[in-house]
């Protein structure tokens, strides 16, 4: 399954220090991962993806976030160099999940 979409960018509140900066996969999606997941997440529920933003890939997971209602991607600090983005940029997004 690929989800394309555009997302802002939002910093990890517990973890402001460090910078840990993720963006939000859409709730409608994430449900349906969810069910065609079941049973096949790993540790913390993740799932393992594909990313890519702009001219950038890498592989990486995506966590359920109760609070947001969605899953989250961890956007490395490589690839938000390399693609000039900070928290409150939207950027443009595709996911693949590997795991289904």
């Amino acid at each position: 399954m690929i989800v394309t979409f555009e997302a802002e960018l939002w910093l990890w509140d517990a973890r402001r220090a460090d910078a840990w900066t993720f963006v939000s996969l859409p709730t409608e999606e994430s449900e349906v991962l969810r069910e065609l997941t079941a049973g096949r997440r790993r540790g913390f529920g993740s799932l393992r993806v594909r990313a890519t933003v702009g001219a950038t890939t890498w592989t990486t997971s995506i966590f359920p976030d109760k609070g947001r209602g969605a899953y989250v991607l961890p956007v490395k600090r490589d690839v938000r160099r390399a693609e000039h983005l900070e928290a409150g940029d939207v950027a443009s997004l595709s996911v693949e999940v590997l795991d289904v």
